[in-house]
């Protein structure tokens, strides 16, 4: 498995505060199998003033720690970028980073306010031969009243990436409406941990996973965390990629806007049932 949005790095943003950390990370990544993380700290003017450069040898310094410790993790450079003026010039000179020196960007854009001409800056990026994947949208408070825009981008070339928290219901029942409803209806291209720490946001791709294939299916949940990943990470066309297939319906609101419980069968044969009958 490959997990293409971390917080992973020491000391450069709101992500693992020490080296520490970083390495208990790390572990628990490789203890769930997960073979290659990108490391993606945020990239926010006025806030995290990093740069490519910057995440490129503490990318290089925290490889070496790893390997040091016997760590069977590889690492690769990436940012969670923000929507900054002149975006696509700034990857191409460096200072943004795309996925592991891929065609493929994070781009985050601001949580509670709909960027004017949002569709417009996509647009030129892909125009600019990047693959803009926008990270967790489902947790977006927009979301609720733009979805449609969501809709268009997906249509649009513009992949998407929900969190494995959110599928887990870490961040509200809202959030893991959206990421529900995004994935039964083939609107996910990958799964990631935006993972910061080990303990209120660690590293639970396994975790993702398993949850994915409840409503998606094995094959599905194999893309979203193995194939696709793997594919931007060998900077694959998306048209060489196989494409999201919808799944189960996602859960309902309430009229009082909340999530019933809800529950999934696991998919004979899966990869949730192997696991659970490994670790179970």
């Amino acid at each position: 498995m490959y997990d293409l949005h971390s917080h992973l790095l020491p000391a450069i943003d709101d992500g693992a505060p020490d080296y520490d950390t970083s390495l208990a990370m790390a572990r628990a990544y490789a203890g769930q199998g997960v073979e290659c993380v990108a490391c993606t700290p945020h990239i926010l003017p006025g806030l995290y003033h990093n740069s490519g450069p910057q995440i490129r040898q503490a990318v290089t310094e925290l490889q070496a720690q790893l390997d040091g410790a016997g760590i069977p993790l590889k690492l690769v450079s990436g940012a969670d970028n923000h929507i900054v003026p002149g975006f696509a010039a700034e990857l191409k000179r460096g200072h943004l980073l795309p996925i592991g020196d891929s065609a493929y960007v994070l781009i985050e854009p601001p949580h509670h306010v709909v960027p004017a001409r949002l569709e417009e800056l996509f647009f030129n990026i892909l125009l600019a031969g990047y693959v803009p994947v926008l990270t967790h949208p489902e947790r977006l408070s927009w979301i609720e009243s733009k979805y449609d825009v969501i809709e268009r981008l997906a249509g649009r070339g513009v992949w998407m990436q929900i969190t494995c928290g959110s599928l887990r219901g870490n961040f509200g029942r809202r959030p893991r409406y959206w990421a529900e409803k995004m994935l039964s209806e083939g609107l996910v291209h990958i799964l990631a941990t935006d993972a910061h720490d080990m303990t209120s946001r660690p590293p639970d791709l396994l975790e993702g996973r398993i949850q994915a294939e409840r409503l998606a299916g094995a094959e599905e949940a194999e893309h979203l965390v193995v194939t696709r990943p793997g594919g931007i990470l060998s900077n694959k066309s998306p048209k060489s990629l196989p494409l999201p297939q919808p799944g189960a319906a996602a859960t309902e609101l309430h009229e009082d806007g909340h999530l019933p419980e809800t529950s999934h069968r696991i998919a004979r044969g899966g990869f949730a049932q192997r696991m659970r009958r490994l670790f179970g």
